[in-house]
């Protein structure tokens, strides 16, 4: 049948749900739409529905706004079925390129979780591409409402909120939301391609493609915020001359922003906020990709990887399937809601239902349904096989494992990411926690997967910064205990398996910063989060930053201003800070985790939220002052010893005793007195100067010694012998260095060490020839 869009959907026969199919078949399409020789093969899961209508939408006349019902048609095709649940049939004559979306008919009960609409047009979960736009007024929600709050005078800048359970809305949305898009068959990526580098050689660099590329001016300009100009030559070079092995990019699955968000004129920055789990983020292609559709788009993600893997880089995606866009009962009603909200999202289990949230966002995906553990599956093998990423980072991963009783490390679907013959062998991140009861799991989940260490990020926060800030106030500060536990790997964390400490340290993803909380350059510049901008009066983001202003909050307007009081007695302090926290981060038993810009010393203002903000913000800055080309080069030395030196790589967890072959215990720690640490001195409470020798693993490998003074006052230490074989200590490198270079006449005499307060240094003892 067909119709124009915006005529109310033809009237369908009513058939109860539970009515018996008239053919049980043995084997459907799978799920989505294929392209096939002849036409495509179509699938939705609707289980609750009483008849589901495939949708094939034209652009009749293009010279329409977007928004113009007058601009489409639509044939509306019958689907077969439920087949334990799935609506499918062979539809001959559609080609790639063909825009199209699904309607459902059944019964609207809110109270008991049912919201089936054939008013709106729906995206297809599986749809590898979306064409137009999103609306956000009463015609993307499920339900009649009123307004919320003031609104601009635009349809597309007002807010609806609906009544949670009110009677349907009746305006056709087609012309109101995007529409997926066939795309023809792609090939997989040859695996051979893959850099597969190794755990304890990766560095991570957590990056957004927009925000990373924008104000580049090394880029086209055509290229500056793109998927292509993630690949130019020149950021590629800036990565490898940085020392980059792994790039982690902040979502860039297909996504929306929140209703709340854009009636402020604000947008969902980051992009948590998923609109489909197979098609990219258009808005970070080219505009000429954008032009010519959604296969082009794909076709430049994946020329983007394919580049990246040529320079030896690898590329893990943030993905988030604990959630959708569609937020709340009264939110959006686009894709997952209108096809079958009761098996999608997690619900209480009373009556009248409602959602239940562990995310924060207002729904949760149910990862108890089969159904949706299998979206998730297909949609990560869709990423690695046919887009080439070489690993996922899984946001609020403790949802994707919560079975009936809660968090559950044996779940089927982390079984799934262990013996999945594609997804076994790829890099896989967890963060360790959400919102729910029993949310904080850190360690607790099975190998291959690999943890955001939020423990790593709280110990060197609190050793360097809010610890010092209470000892410059006359508190006490705390001892060495928790930061030398993480920088020997967080075996307390990690070291519980079976058998015991087979994921070893480089299971630890270890970060001081992150795309979410301060900056490297914020955290040592503001005691106070500056969320203003959000829109959320500064409620929004954590209060517990665990940072030091240093003394004065906030920073210098101009380096005019830093040369002046207070900031000439500040600013050095705080820079030696950042040198502090990156040492720790890049010198630390486990993965290291970079957030892109803090090599340089990028600024938010001291806003630790900057979700909703894509502005100069959040951006990262190329026009670089002497300070921030000071910080790079001391980050890629960093890099460089930690890839020079195998005793900074650790593989697996330190025993304090010889290795088989090996004559030293790997791992030793010493006084300031140059004597081994004993009982009495681990249990000395506000113990603050420790020295750390992690001998070479080879014959040929250099030792490497970490000398710690987080002292409020200068100090001289003591250095340990060097090791039978090894040359004396060699420093390369202070903290108190503004540059990586050592300075003029900087020599140790007689093995004693001079540590400024609240100072690393770096011994190498190399072995003789």
């Amino acid at each position: 049948m067909e119709a124009r869009a915006g005529e109310p959907p033809a009237p369908r026969p009513v058939v109860r749900p539970l009515t018996r199919p008239t053919a049980r078949r043995s084997h459907v399409p799978p799920l989505g739409v294929t392209a096939t020789p002849g036409g495509v093969d179509v699938a939705v899961m609707a289980s609750h529905a009483a008849a589901v209508d495939f949708c094939l939408v034209d652009v009749v006349r293009p010279e329409l706004p977007e928004r113009d019902p007058a601009r489409y048609s639509e044939r509306r095709v019958p689907l077969l079925g439920p087949t334990y649940g799935v609506w499918h049939a062979h539809v001959p004559g559609v080609r790639p390129g063909q825009r199209y979306g699904f309607r459902t008919y059944g019964a609207w009960d809110p109270r008991a979780g049912l919201r089936h609409n054939p008013a709106k047009l729906l995206i297809d979960p599986y749809a590898r591409g979306l064409a137009g736009s999103l609306a956000y007024g009463p015609e993307t929600l499920g339900a009649v409402g009123a307004p919320r709050s003031e609104h601009s005078g635009t349809p597309d800048n007002r807010w609806w909120i609906a009544e949670r359970y009110g009677e349907p809305e009746t305006t056709d949305s087609l012309p109101f939301v995007p529409h997926s898009v066939v795309l023809p068959p792609m090939p997989p990526t040859p695996p051979l391609t893959r850099p597969r580098v190794p755990w304890a050689e990766t560095v991570v660099y957590e990056a957004h493609v927009r925000g990373f590329t924008l104000l580049n001016e090394a880029l086209p300009p055509e290229l500056r915020g793109t998927y292509a100009g993630m690949a130019h030559p020149a950021t590629i070079a800036y990565l490898k001359d940085l020392g980059i092995t792994t790039l982690e990019l902040l979502p860039i699955h297909a996504s929306a922003s929140e209703p709340r968000l854009v009636a402020h004129g604000l947008t969902n920055y980051w992009g948590y906020q998923t609109l489909g789990f197979f098609a990219p983020e258009p808005r970070y292609a080219t505009r000429a990709a954008q032009e010519a559709g959604p296969a082009a788009v794909l076709d430049e993600l994946r020329g983007m990887v394919h580049l990246l893997h040529q320079a030896g880089i690898e590329v893990i995606l943030d993905v988030v399937y604990n959630h959708t866009c569609e937020g709340g009962d009264d939110q959006l009603h686009v894709s997952w809601r209108g096809l079958d909200n009761p098996l999608y999202y997690l619900h209480d289990g009373n009556s009248p239902a409602a959602l239940a949230d562990v995310t924060g966002t207002g729904n949760t995906l149910d990862f108890r349904r089969t159904r949706v553990v299998q979206l998730a599956l297909d949609s990560l093998r869709y990423w690695a096989e046919v887009v080439g990423v070489d690993g996922f980072r899984f946001d609020l991963a403790v949802t994707l494992g919560r079975g009936l009783y809660g968090f559950d490390p044996d779940h089927p679907f982390l079984m799934s990411l262990q013996t999945d013959p594609v997804l076994n062998n790829l890099k896989l991140i967890a963060e360790p926690w959400d919102v729910g009861p029993g949310g904080w799991q850190t360690g607790s989940f099975p190998a291959p997967m690999a943890e955001w260490n939020d423990r790593f990020r709280d110990a060197m926060r609190g050793f360097w910064l809010s610890s010092a800030s209470a000892g410059s106030h006359g508190r006490p500060m705390d001892g060495i205990r928790e930061l030398t536990t993480r920088l020997a790997g967080s075996a307390d964390l990690f070291g519980h398996s079976d058998p015991p400490l087979a994921r070893g340290p480089v299971a630890s993803i270890n970060f001081v910063t992150a795309h979410d909380g301060f900056t490297l350059a914020d955290v040592v510049a503001f005691d106070h989060k500056h969320n203003w901008a959000n829109g959320e009066d500064n409620h929004d983001g954590t209060s517990n930053n665990l940072s030091w202003n240093h003394g004065v909050e906030g920073h210098a307007e101009d380096s005019d201003d830093a040369a002046t009081e207070p900031w000439s007695a500040v600013v050095p302090l705080r820079r030696r800070s950042q040198r502090n926290l990156l040492a720790m981060l890049l010198l630390a038993a486990g993965t290291p985790m970079m957030t892109a810009g803090d090599e340089l010393g990028r600024t938010q203002d001291g806003n630790n939220n900057a979700y909703a903000l894509d502005t100069e913000v959040s951006w990262v800055s190329w026009d670089h002052d002497r300070a921030a080309l000071d910080l790079l080069e001391t980050t890629k030395h960093l890099i460089a010893l930690r890839r020079e030196h195998a005793a900074l790589r650790a593989d697996s967890f330190y025993l304090g005793t010889p290795r088989p072959g090996e004559t030293f215990a790997d791992l030793l720690w010493f006084t300031e007195t140059g004597k081994p640490m004993d009982h009495a001195a681990w249990n000395e409470g506000e113990r603050r100067v420790v020295q750390m020798l992690r001998p070479g693993p080879g014959v040929d490998e250099a030792d490497v010694l970490v000398v710690l003074n987080g002292l409020l006052d200068d100090l001289d230490v003591v250095l340990p012998p060097s090791l039978p074989g090894a040359r004396a200590w060699e420093r390369v490198w202070s903290s108190t260095w503004d540059t990586a270079s050592q300075p003029s006449g900087d020599d140790l005499e007689d093995g004693v060490a001079a540590l400024d307060a609240l100072n690393v240094q770096v011994f190498v003892g190399r072995r003789e020839v």
